[in-house]
């Protein structure tokens, strides 16, 4: 049997730390080396120079560490971090206060960034330029324009969709950096490490197996640990071995390729119901019972990658690979397209 081994990383973490499992720095931060690299040195260089960290734009998949980045940036800049989202600023007011409620070099988290309505997002952009802030006052006959000056702060966008972003708003990020998919050797030194934050006991094979099911995401990682560890503790003597880890996961309907219940649900509608496609999303999501969103930001880009699906102008095609993985057989026209 494989030595087990507990990891001894954050000898004495932070309680809230413990309980997010998110680093704290730099050095600590698994996987997006070249991203990782460049913003290192943006801090590095932006606190030789007293000055504010350039805003920042995150982009990528969810749950690949964006707002961990926020943190980490804020934490090295040794300045406070305030955190919001884009649909929770409704009026310019609420943008307002977040911005005249900043101290110099203070970092504003906006997640989901690119759902900020078109007219707080106008707002924005004398804030980010220029450190100024034009506000209303009144209404009607009565109303005036107030032009209020703002710290130097640095605003830190996260978004998984870029592309929903306007041309404007986007140009005003001097630093634009897009996180991709993890390897699963990064996302086992990530359960290993997590491990040791819960106080797992747990050994390579078992920290593999999680790993290589956790479609490259780190926060699926962490949570397919915790559901490992109650299997182990109920199920077994604690420990998280190979065996275990295969059996717990099996049990949560998760295979060796990371595909779920409903992973498997989409690709087998689209080669049954609508003969391996092209299908539209709102279609596929009914047949489904999935909202459109959720197929296109959760599981559709993790088939793509792993060669499930291929997404052309007339709709999503089940590739040779589905046929394989759910072990049917395709129609003839549907061959001959394939091959």
């Amino acid at each position: 049997m494989a030595e087990r081994v507990i990891s001894d990383v954050l000898t004495k973490p932070d309680a809230a730390l413990e309980m997010t499992l998110r680093p704290s720095g730099f050095e600590e931060f698994t996987g997006q080396p070249k991203v990782k690299e460049r913003i290192e040195i943006a801090v590095q260089a932006a606190k030789q120079r007293s000055e504010a960290l350039d805003h920042v734009l995150l982009s990528g998949p969810p749950g690949l560490g964006k707002t961990t980045l926020a943190h980490i940036i804020a934490k090295s800049m040794g300045t406070s971090l305030k955190c919001t989202s884009g649909p929770t600023i409704e009026k310019a007011g609420d943008l307002a206060g977040l911005l005249t409620n900043l101290e110099e070099g203070d970092v504003l988290f906006i997640d989901e960034i690119h759902r900020l309505q078109k007219t707080i997002e106008e707002y924005l952009y004398p804030a980010m330029e220029d450190f100024k802030l034009d506000i209303i006052i009144d209404q009607g006959p009565n109303a005036r324009s107030v032009r209020l000056s703002l710290p130097r702060f640095t605003l830190i966008g996260a978004t998984t969709r870029s592309g929903l972003l306007t041309a404007p708003l986007l140009t005003r990020f001097p630093v634009r950096e897009r996180l991709d998919y993890y390897h699963a050797d990064q996302l086992r030194q990530i359960v290993i490490r997590s491990a040791g934050l819960l106080h797992i006991e747990i050994d390579e094979h078992g920290a593999t197996q999680i790993a290589r099911r956790s479609r490259g995401t780190p926060r699926i990682t962490n949570n397919l640990l915790r559901r490992v560890r109650d299997y182990a503790q109920v199920r077994g003597d604690g420990h998280i071995t190979s065996d275990i880890a295969d059996r717990a996961l099996a049990m949560l309907e998760i295979d060796e390729n990371g595909l779920d219940d409903m992973d498997k649900r989409i690709l087998e509608a689209v080669i049954t119901k609508f003969g391996g496609g092209p299908v539209g999303v709102s279609s596929l999501a009914v047949a489904v019972g999935e909202e459109p969103d959720t197929i296109e930001e959760v599981y559709e880009p993790y088939l793509i990658m792993e060669g499930y699906l291929k997404r052309t102008p007339q709709g999503r095609v089940a590739t040779e690979l589905s046929y394989k993985k759910l072990a049917l057989k395709p129609a003839g026209a549907d061959q001959a397209r394939l091959l």
